[in-house]
């Protein structure tokens, strides 16, 4: 005698329950690995101004490293990610002009390091600065900010709290991913 074969609901219902376990589990998997790169290794940031043009426009989206601090120190002329000064709860981008200990000077828009004769090289500011500005005498374990579009950058020179701390520097600006034709690495 031939055995009758039953099926029921459950076969398919199984797979279903399966399959949306599956999913969930890839969503929580993916969210966490972007929780993880988000809070320890990598910082995005969308430019809301135009204080670094024309290094960076207003509207890029970049990605900074959280880690490119973590063994060395910011170094003059890197483009930093970090926390203002007057408000910790919003991030602004400059680029470190004045390291601790230093005496940052600016005349006739352009700025003297140490009361140097000699002054920084600013070919990245996309129109020549003026003003006259300081002495800022940088304290220990602080950084002194500027904008590239120094004609229109809310930067150390008008803050209250003039100087950026050395723990409030969240990242160094490495990569632009957007707009996509603008696409690569900031220097």
């Amino acid at each position: 005698m031939e055995e009758k074969k039953t099926t029921t609901n459950e076969e398919p219902k199984k797979g279903a329950a399966r399959e949306i376990l599956e999913y969930v589990l890839t969503i929580a998997v993916v969210a966490a690995v972007v929780l993880f790169l988000n809070t320890f290794i990598l910082i995005n940031a969308k430019i809301p101004s135009a204080s670094m043009e024309d290094t960076v426009m207003a509207g890029d989206r970049i990605f900074g490293s959280r880690l490119a601090y973590k063994s060395e120190d910011p170094e003059r002329y890197d483009i930093v990610i970090f926390r203002y000064p007057d408000d910790e709860s919003t991030l602004f981008i400059k680029r470190v002009i004045g390291l601790p200990g230093e005496t940052v000077t600016i005349t006739d828009g352009k700025v003297y390091i140490d009361d140097s004769t000699e002054p920084l090289d600013d070919s990245f500011c996309p129109e020549t600065p003026t003003g006259d500005f300081g002495p800022y005498e940088v304290p220990e374990g602080c950084y002194f900010m500027l904008g590239d579009n120094r004609e229109h950058s809310k930067d150390s020179r008008y803050w209250t709290n003039t100087y950026v701390e050395r723990d409030k520097i969240l990242g160094k600006a490495v990569f632009r991913y957007w707009p996509l034709t603008e696409m690569g690495s900031i220097s």
